[in-house]
């Protein structure tokens, strides 16, 4: 530690360390290296140091929570001016090229979701091929990548698990233009933290 650096109190704020908690469990490297502890529950989360690493650790933790909280919109990613490698991500597309009808494209019947045993809904298969998800015959949303669409949060690929409880079987009607643009901005977040992994993994290793 360098002599300017301020030494972690005991009593540093426990928000800044939630953060920072956050940012390390996110880091692919820290995942794969504690894979088993994270498999029971039980992961040990280095300390940082000094006020400086906390702080520093804290604030990628913050990018990582707006990211996952879907209820609040991200500048850059599902608001405002959204960059090119964004903005191919998840389009929604008509395959042969015509205009978006909602009334017949937002139909999700691409078989992503069952019922099984006792009303439980369950992801099945449904329609991938290459980089289009597709919703239906016609439709589809274009540009996810293997990464994006296998992206995993407690043991379930989140993508697919939203897919399988909008089936139009089991809704009763088609997505709604809402709702179809809400995977969209999944996706684009999804996206957006798979991008920080470098960064995340970077600001384990000062730690590790």
């Amino acid at each position: 530690m360098k002599d300017s650096e301020e030494p972690l109190a005991t009593g540093a704020d426990s928000t800044a360390l939630f953060f920072h908690a956050l940012a390390i469990l996110h880091a692919p490297a820290y995942r794969e290296e504690n894979a088993g502890a994270l498999r029971m529950d039980w992961p040990r989360i280095p300390w940082p140091l000094s006020m400086a690493t906390l702080a520093a650790s804290a604030k990628l933790g913050r990018q990582v929570a707006a990211l996952l909280d879907v209820e609040q919109p991200v500048p850059k990613v599902t608001a405002g001016k959204i960059p090119e490698d964004l903005r191919k991500v998840a389009v929604l597309t008509v395959v042969d090229g015509s205009p978006l009808n909602p009334a017949l494209d937002l139909e999700l019947t691409a078989g992503w979701g069952i019922r099984g045993q006792g009303g439980i809904v369950m992801p099945s298969e449904g329609r991938r091929e290459g980089t289009r998800v597709f919703l239906n015959d016609r439709a589809c949303w274009d540009g996810l990548s293997d990464a994006v669409w296998q992206y995993s949060l407690g043991g379930y690929q989140v993508l697919k698990k939203w897919l399988s409880y909008r089936g139009s079987r089991l809704l009763g009607r088609a997505l709604s233009p809402d709702e179809a643009a809400h995977f969209t901005h999944m996706a684009r977040r999804i996206a957006a933290l798979l991008a920080l992994g470098m960064e995340l993994d970077a600001n384990y290793r000062t730690l590790a």
